[in-house]
């Protein structure tokens, strides 16, 4: 029995992918599990390999194609299928794939007669039509809507069954809407830049007879159209290519001149939706996720020169030429400043020249919380046993989440949603379950407190030094809450408006380091506190991660989390335990549940 090739699920979230290259082709032999082809997708670059042995006896999805998991790839035969279906079973695909194009044509004259015949907007009426309604499918985990960004397809226009037919945005994932079946366009229910549930109509697509005087009424003259069809259908063979979708369509661009002039409006609108123009003047398909950073990034996708399969422009193409682009930019506005004598003119790689500080070659007294600090710190570091222990986190999840809320977020609590509550979240609830690190020693009365409260304090710099606000009763705070009082604390603790009863009474310290870009460091916690988490800065980076089909490198944002402890009362496991707590929070993105709908 032939075994189907199906794109599977290459990670969390991912919906979708591009066939970037076939590393076999129709025919050839292949073994259970020997790489098959290769796919693409937003978060890795990977093999696809063959479910079973035998023989290649059909590519369903062409190169630089996108398709959603799930879908079927290709097909293989077993052993025994090669010479008696092998190379038949692709013959036998070409020309079904061929013959019914002349069989439309001569079908058209007769549709056209049928104009007169009444069609419902949905395609089922007058006559045997038979109406297959297009819709909103579910695309992914609490996603419960979509916006219609781009149709591919105008009503009238033939299309393929698994045809790219219309884009889609929601706030997880832009993605393609295939045709359910073959027919005709004959309804687009929700225009573009309008908003449906999952599940709601999107458009009629009409299989039946009827569909052909459909496809005919939106022309401009029954006549002309009759007159173009033939053009393109002359040259039946590019739909035995891997990519029919996108090839019948080059014929039609050579045979330009040859057509009347009424009709270029009528094949074009098709094509700006999914592609962009080439030096040769033609059209290559570029993928929504592509189009989308485009966007992001002002790049004309024009002037990119692709590197994937076939001159394919994919994401890193656009974000280099960005970059080029900025590079650019910087240097002109360098050579400009430079040509009018301004100060500053050096060039962009260079930093600017330092600035002495005035308190070069000074003596001056201690503050007093100045004195205050050094004097705890000193005290801490003698009368406790320190060690820190490190853990590195995959915070993607967390990233994410919060660049799909924080501007909605920052619209609504007029403040920025950084990643510090995020953090703050992740262990005040490994405190509950790790008490010993919310806890205090006294070990002149030989006893341990478990506090039943997280009174979490906030590590704050200021121009006064280091200040550390206290957030009572953290624990009950969910992330919205806890960067709301972290914001405030910090506002007022720097314009020296903080009362004495919310500096005092902390059970755990969190300090965010990072803030200012280091990657971590070994923080010092102050008594009568037993533990103290350091947050490093969050960096995108190569890290190798795992998926279905094995190892493979992906950019991730990763962040250093440091936790220092009382060696006296926590021991190394403890401190571990604890952070891979944290580490599991964050990596799955649970602390995040209140902005995922």
């Amino acid at each position: 029995m032939p075994v189907s090739v199906t794109l599977p699920a290459l990670g969390e979230s991912v919906t979708e992918g591009t066939v970037t290259r076939w590393l076999k082709q129709v025919g050839e032999t292949v073994q259970a599990d020997e790489p098959l082809l290769e796919v693409s997708t937003d978060k890795v670059d990977t093999e696809i390999p063959a479910p079973s042995a035998g023989v290649l006896l059909q590519i369903t999805v062409g190169e630089d194609e996108t398709v959603e998991v799930g879908a079927e790839l290709a097909v293989i035969g077993s052993e025994g299928e090669q010479a008696e279906g092998g190379g038949a079973h692709d013959s036998a695909q070409a020309e079904q794939e061929a013959e019914p194009e002349p069989a439309q044509e001569q079908e058209e004259p007769a549709a056209a007669e049928q104009e007169p015949a009444p069609v419902s907007a949905n395609g089922s009426g007058g006559g045997s039509a038979e109406g297959t309604s297009v819709t909103l499918p579910a695309l992914g985990e609490s996603v419960t809507e979509g916006t219609v960004t781009r149709w591919l397809k105008q009503v009238g226009d033939k299309v393929e069954a698994d045809e790219p037919l219309l884009e889609v945005s929601t706030d997880k994932v832009d993605t393609e809407i295939p045709a359910p079946s073959a027919g005709t366009l004959v309804q687009i229910t929700v225009g573009e830049d309008e908003t449906v549930e999952v599940g709601a109509e999107l458009g009629v697509i009409s299989t039946g007879a009827a569909a052909a005087p459909r496809h005919a009424a939106p022309k401009p003259s029954e006549p002309a159209e009759a007159e173009q069809k033939p053009a393109p259908k002359a040259e039946p063979k590019p739909e035995a290519k891997p990519e029919p979708r996108r090839e019948p369509e080059q014929p039609a661009a050579r045979q330009e001149p040859a057509q009347p002039a009424a009709q270029k409006p009528a094949a074009q609108p098709q094509r700006p939706a999914a592609s962009t123009a080439t030096e040769e003047g033609s059209a290559q398909y570029v993928t929504p996720l592509v189009r989308k950073l485009a966007a992001e990034h002002q790049v004309d996708l024009s002037s990119v020169t692709g590197s994937g399969v076939g001159g394919r422009i994919r994401k890193q193409d656009v974000l280099d030429a960005a970059k080029a682009r900025q590079e650019a930019e910087q240097a002109a506005s360098q050579e400009s400043a430079a040509a009018q004598g301004l100060p500053g003119a050096a060039p962009a790689v260079q930093s600017a020249p330092a600035q002495p500080s005035p308190l070069r070659g000074t003596t001056e007294k201690l503050s007093r919380p100045r004195k205050v600090i050094a004097q705890r710190v000193h005290e801490s570091l003698q009368n406790t046993a320190q060690l820190t222990t490190v853990v590195e986190v995959d915070v993607t999840a967390i990233a994410r989440i919060r660049d799909r809320a924080k501007r909605g977020f920052q619209q609504r609590e007029g403040i920025k949603l950084s990643f510090l509550p995020f953090f703050a979240k992740a262990a005040l609830e490994a405190l509950k379950e790790h008490p010993k690190l919310n806890a205090s020693l006294d070990l002149d009365k030989g006893e341990v407190t478990y506090h039943a409260n997280e009174n979490l304090v906030i590590a704050v710099d200021t121009e006064r030094g280091l200040m550390v606000p206290v957030i009572h009763d953290a624990g009950d705070l969910n992330v919205t809450g806890l960067a709301k009082r972290i914001t405030d604390l910090a506002e007022r603790t720097r314009t020296n408006k903080i009362t004495p009863n919310e500096i005092s009474g902390g059970t755990f310290t969190i300090t965010n380091t990072g803030s200012r870009g280091a990657l971590f460091d070994t923080p010092i916690f102050f008594q009568p506190q037993v533990a103290i988490l350091g947050t490093g800065s969050v960096v995108k980076r190569p890290v190798v991660v795992d998926t279905p089909l094995g190892e493979t490198i992906a950019i991730r944002h990763m962040v250093y989390l440091a936790l220092s402890y009382d060696h006296r009362l926590i021991d190394g496991a403890d401190a571990a335990r604890f952070l891979v707590a944290v580490k599991t929070r964050l990596e799955d993105g649970s602390v995040a549940a209140e902005f995922s709908s």
